[in-house]
């Protein structure tokens, strides 16, 4: 995926991420294979709901089975790996 981890990086809880909608000051943040991602630049997610079907804030592993597009979505420019999302 996009960009190598860092050493130490940021580790999300399910409850922490959904804080990341693109709401009062927050970016818009998803995960994907317990990984992190910023998609606040990214066109299709700029009013919030991606393609009237997923939502910021989420773990949208499962759903990317259905999606017209793979997980090589997240090597665009305007993603950005943010950290980890823990394990449940």
């Amino acid at each position: 995926m996009n960009e190598s981890p860092p050493e130490e990086e940021r580790v999300f809880t399910e409850p922490q991420l959904r804080l990341y909608i693109g709401e009062r000051g927050y970016p818009i943040y998803i995960a994907y294979a317990g990984v992190v991602y910023d998609v606040t630049r990214c066109p299709k997610w700029r009013r919030g709901l991606h393609e009237n079907l997923h939502w910021p804030g989420q773990d949208l592993t499962a759903e990317l089975v259905d999606a017209p597009h793979t997980a090589d979505v997240f090597n665009h420019p305007c993603v950005k790996r943010v950290g980890r999302l823990a394990a449940k």
